[in-house]
Parts: C-alpha cells; sequence; structure tokens
C-alpha cells in the first residue's frame, strides 16, 4: 500500500517526513508532496489524482483553514477528490494553520527549542484549545525566538507525543490516516 499525502506547503513535507514512520507500519510507504500554497495544492489535486497509476495508492489531502470556513474548504476538497474519481481520498484541515498542531504540545516544543517550564503554559486557556487561535504562527513566533516555518518544523516533529495534543484537527489528522491504513490492509 501506497500513500500519497498531497500538501500545501513544505514546513508540513518536513513535519510528516519525521511523524509518518512513528503511525504507519512498516510495509506502507509514503510519498509528501508540497505545494506552493493552497491554489496551487487546489489546482494540482484533479491533475494528479487521475493521473497517478501506481495500483494501491491512496491520497491523503492536507491544507490549512486559515481564516475560510473549515467546512466549506473541506466540502470543496472532497469535491476535488470525487471528480477525479478517488472519493476514497482522506482530507483533512489544520485549523487554523500547522502551527496549531505545535501550539497543542508545547512539550515538543519546549525539548525542541530548549525553552524551560514552556510546557507549563498548556494549561493556560489560549493553549487548551489551540485551533481557535486564529495566529498560532504569530503565537509561536513569541514563545519561540527567531522561529521559521520549515526549519522550526524540523526540530518540533521528532518531539511531537502523537498519543497527547491539545489540537483537535491534529488528533483528527492522525485518527483519519490511522483509519485509512486499517480499512485498507487486508
Amino acid at each position: 500500500m501506497n500513500l500519497v499525502f498531497l500538501l500545501e506547503e513544505e514546513s508540513m513535507k518536513v513535519l510528516l517526513d519525521i511523524l509518518l514512520p512513528q503511525i504507519l507500519p512498516a510495509d506502507i510507504t509514503f510519498r509528501c508532496i508540497p505545494h506552493e500554497g493552497k491554489q496551487d495544492l487546489e489546482k494540482s489535486i484533479p491533475r494528479k489524482l487521475k493521473a497517478w497509476l501506481e495500483p494501491e495508492t491512496y491520497f491523503v489531502i492536507v491544507r490549512d483553514k486559515d481564516s475560510a470556513n473549515c467546512i466549506e474548504v473541506k466540502r470543496r476538497l472532497v469535491n476535488l477528490c470525487q471528480q477525479a474519481g478517488r472519493a476514497d481520498s482522506l482530507v483533512r484541515i489544520a485549523c487554523h494553520e500547522l502551527e496549531s498542531w505545535f501550539l497543542g504540545d508545547l512539550a515538543a516544543v519546549e525539548k525542541a527549542f530548549e525553552i524551560k517550564n514552556l510546557s507549563a503554559k498548556q494549561q493556560n486557556k489560549r493553549y487548551r484549545n489551540p485551533d481557535s487561535l486564529s495566529n498560532a504562527s504569530e503565537e509561536l513566533g513569541k514563545l519561540v525566538n527567531n522561529y521559521r516555518k520549515v526549519s522550526s518544523a524540523k526540530q518540533i516533529a521528532p518531539h511531537l507525543n502523537i498519543e497527547q495534543n491539545y489540537s483537535t484537527s491534529f488528533n483528527c489528522f492522525i485518527s483519519g490516516v490511522k483509519r485509512l491504513i486499517s480499512h485498507t490492509v487486508v
């Protein structure tokens, strides 16, 4: 079985290249394909899904919500998959953005950047539901000096706890991937 992750940006690829081996069985291969933003991703979905000829391949589409309506974004992406003949694709939305996933595990951020007692802030109201923050990357930038999307994702990813994260969209992504592989592996 092969999984192809179509992603909005490079930082998500960096994260998933480190995170996915922790949750995927060794016999499942994966490939992460980043795009140059959400418009590039959405334009490429029908083309890639129709043209991909490798058997036993399933697609996972991951996009940031940003300021859009999550339900409408997901519906549009699901429709693109269906129009391409790949209704079996999994669509997941990072609410509001990838950094919400990092803010959902401040212990990982603390370890990655050696920031003492940062994990204690997880109990602050704003970090108990990081998906509600519309400015997650800005918020993370306040906690981490010189935060950079790609290099910081590479630093944080090895420390993320896939079993304990306050980001609902992170947990939906993890459970969706696990469900996809459990339903397709016979």
